[in-house]
């Protein structure tokens, strides 16, 4: 239950949004004069609405987004009623539209950084110092914590049955750093782990270690576990000798801020998002056979985009687990890309309206600097071959993305 009130909170977080995007438009729109007769939230049959001044506001019964109709958005319009041609959006001066069509995307950015610096000083943020590679990993300090028990096959929860661990068995406790092993020292995770796959299960590890200053040292009988290889984490797994420990690390994985350096942390936060989020887009078309694969039955790569649906259900796995962190970075993530995307220099995305502005702008300067006569306006129509290919591929690839989200979803929290 609680999973499926995440999913349609996150749901409507979205819609709410998308919601504000159109309204970013409509806003930017009126206050610079050109005329904007409908705003509705949702596709499909009208279920509600109301008309104040020359706009018609609703709600209509398909909740996947929301549009505001701008008359006259391009010269090849044909509904603009005579008395409003002066209004028309692309009569109006490039600045003025180029910033009408941005709207909608600083809208989206606005969400996130607003988020992220909630986020900050509330539920924190990532610790940028937080290791998140296996090399990073290995190079913290061998400060352990001790598990319940040595699972006999692959990482999973304690079951009844499962041998005790041999770390809890050897009195070792949770913040014990060791110094070293069957004689050999060790200075990082990465020489313990290195150390304890070059023995066996069921073999005596003489370990040494120290607790609150003071040194000691003890022995454990090691168990037996199943693992991929340390140079190969997706290599195929086989058993190896299992201590029964985890990694404390030295930096905690968050950081709250105060208020005022909750903006220098969102700055940051913001940069790192920006960069992961080009990266993300670059890689998109190499990810279609990756999804194709998913669909058709292989195993999901957590790296593989997600839909709108995705990321629905992700939230609703974050919310069920009270993972409220996860659950807003989901959510500036999500709107952040989407305000990206939409800049992209292709029509019917705003960044491809924005990108004909200036097209033309660029355009009617070079002619007046050669001495010949403007060119006028580019003809939209000639466009809309290439228009449709590209909501013909943006489709086909939203369709893959929720077929692989319903049939292969990814998870954050496997049961």
């Amino acid at each position: 239950m609680a999973n499926l009130l995440g999913v349609a909170l996150f749901a409507l977080a979205i819609l709410i949004s998308v919601s504000l995007h159109e309204a970013g438009h409509m806003l930017t729109a009126k206050a610079f004069g050109m005329k904007v007769t409908r705003y509705f939230v949702g596709f499909g049959p009208t279920l509600w609405s109301f008309r104040r001044g020359e706009t018609e506001y609703g709600v209509k019964g398909i909740p996947l987004g929301g549009f505001c109709k701008i008359v006259g958005m391009t010269p090849q319009d044909d509904d603009v009623d005579p008395a409003d041609e002066p209004r028309a959006m692309w009569r109006y001066p490039v600045w003025k539209r180029t910033i009408v069509m941005s709207a909608g995307s600083i809208t989206h950015f606005a969400l996130a950084l607003i988020a992220t610096w909630m986020a900050a000083v509330t539920l924190g943020l990532p610790n940028p110092d937080f290791p998140r590679t296996d090399a990073q990993v290995r190079q913290e300090p061998a400060v352990i914590s001790v598990e319940e028990c040595v699972t006999p096959d692959t990482a999973r929860a304690c079951a009844p049955g499962d041998p005790a661990s041999p770390a809890g068995q050897a009195q070792l406790r949770d913040g014990d750093r060791i110094t070293s092993l069957n004689g050999t020292p060790i200075n990082k995770y990465g020489d313990l782990l290195t150390g304890l796959r070059a023995l066996k299960p069921g073999q005596t590890a003489q370990i040494g270690y120290v607790r609150d200053g003071q040194p000691g040292t003890t022995s454990a009988v090691l168990g037996q576990t199943q693992r991929p290889p340390l140079d190969d984490p997706k290599g195929a797994v086989g058993p190896v000798a299992a201590l029964g420990i985890g990694l404390t690390y030295s930096t905690p994985p968050r950081l709250t801020y105060g208020p005022g350096e909750a903006f220098g942390a969102t700055a940051d936060f913001t940069k790192e998002l920006a960069v992961g989020t080009v990266q993300s887009l670059q890689r998109l078309p190499q990810k279609v056979p990756a999804l194709w694969t998913a669909i058709t039955g292989g195993e999901r790569d957590v790296d593989t985009p997600i839909s709108v649906v995705g990321a629905s259900r992700l939230g609703g796995e974050a919310f069920a687990n009270k993972a409220w962190l996860v659950f807003v970075t989901l959510f500036i993530g999500l709107n952040f890309f989407i305000g990206v995307f939409n800049l992209l220099p292709l029509l019917p995305l705003d960044g491809g309206h924005i990108a004909i502005i200036w097209f033309e702008r660029v355009r009617s300067w070079l002619y007046a600097r050669i001495g010949r006569a403007d060119p006028g306006r580019v003809d939209y129509l000639k466009l809309m071959p290439f228009t449709y290919a590209m909501i013909l591929i943006g489709g086909a690839f939203t369709l893959l993305t929720i077929t692989a989200d319903v049939v292969n979803p990814i998870t954050l929290f496997p049961r």
